[in-house]
This record gives structure tokens, sequence and C-alpha cells, in this order.
């Protein structure tokens, strides 16, 4: 588990191929001595496992679902990417609850200066955009984000000083793509509400409906 607030950056160095999947080498920019193997840790938001570690290099396996679904297809040596390590039960949560489990990419369509932020419009289709509210959290490459508007194929976040200048979302320009994690709450409550997720006899003894939810204060 995430919380969305990157530690800091770092650089793929190596990718090599292994069958479908992939083993990738990449460079901390800040110490990992605290990282032992086997420890998850989160690259521009898609959770990895460590499986070898040398002073700031780490390595990692990808597995073919992981490669397929995010932007580690595109990537190459060289390219700069966004590192927190997992959350730990003692840490405060400044961002937001983050899985690392990448929903799927989306594509940087316009940035615009307004005063000292930056508005970052990214286009995402609706099987994503379903589960966003304004005012709502997203994973950004792992960045936790406060989304300002949401349309059926874009939404919009602000981005502070702060935040460009410790992430990678200061180098990303229109037409890049970025990986893409929505609020794991809002897909709980769909699951929980969609009917055709449990059979008919459990449908008839549960009484979480729309109805039941809008007497409860949740609407």
């Amino acid at each position: 588990m995430f919380t969305g607030i990157i530690e800091g950056l770092g650089t793929i160095k190596q990718i090599h191929p292994s069958g479908r999947g992939k083993i990738i080498i990449i460079e901390s920019d800040f110490p990992l001595d605290q990282v032992k193997l086997g420890d998850s840790i989160a690259v521009s938001g898609a959770c990895l496992t460590v499986v070898r570690i040398e002073g700031r290099y780490f390595t990692i396996d990808m597995s073919p679902e992981t490669f397929d679904i995010t932007t580690f297809r595109m990537v190459k040596a060289g390219s700069r990417v966004n590192i927190e390590r997992a959350l730990r039960l003692s840490d405060r949560l400044d961002g937001h609850l983050v899985s690392g489990h990448v929903d799927g990419t989306g594509i940087l369509k316009e940035q615009k200066r307004l005063d000292n932020v930056i508005l970052v419009t990214i286009q995402v289709p609706s099987l994503l955009s379903r589960y966003m509210i304004p005012k709502g959290s997203v994973a950004v490459d792992g960045i936790s984000l406060t989304i300002n508007k949401c349309f059926e194929d874009n939404f919009e976040i602000c981005i502070i000083p702060h935040t460009a200048m410790l992430t990678t979302i200061d180098l990303k320009k229109a037409g890049d793509s970025v990986n893409i994690e929505t609020d794991m709450i809002g897909k709980y409550v769909e699951r929980f509400m969609t009917k055709s997720s449990r059979t008919d006899s459990d449908a008839e003894k549960s009484k979480l409906d729309m109805d039941f939810l809008n007497k409860a204060g949740f609407l």
C-alpha cells in the first residue's frame, strides 16, 4: 500500500526481456538503505517487487500484465520515474490510499500556467473516468492528486511548484502517456452495487441498494 507522496526520482538504467515480461534495473536518486529483497516499491505508480538491490540500484521483475497495461511498454533506458517505498502502518497518510495496481493509461492533452500553478488536462477512457469525481483523488504516475474537474473523456488537475519539482510530472509534454490508478473506494462501491457480481440468492438477501445508501446519508 502507498500514499501517492513521491519520495524521489530514479532513472531506468537497463531493460531486459524475460519471456513476455521484463527485467528492469533502476537507479534511485536517494539512498535505499531501508529497502530489502522482496519489498514492494511503487515505480511511476506501479507496485513492483524488489528482486535484487545494490546500493542505489534495484532490480524488478515485471509481469506481462503490468508491462501491457502501463506506460512501461513505452519507456527506455534513461527514462525518469517516480519512486515511493511502501507505506508503514505508523506513517501519516498524507496523500490517499494507493494500491499500486494501475488501472490503465491516460494521455496528457494540455498544460497551462495559472499564476504559480500548472493546470493539466489528461484524456482517459470512460472506463476510468467513471470512478472520478470533482475533488476526488487520483494517482497519476503514482502521484496523489486532487481532481479539479472531470468529464467523460478527461479530467483536470492542478500541479503546485513543489509537486512539479519533486516528480516527473513537470517533465511531461502534450501527447505523453501516464499511468492512472483511480480511487479504490469507488470501485468497491460499484462492485457491491452491481447485481451481476452476485448470485440471485445473494441479491435477494442483500439490503444494500441505492435506497439504503440514500437513507444512510451516503448519497
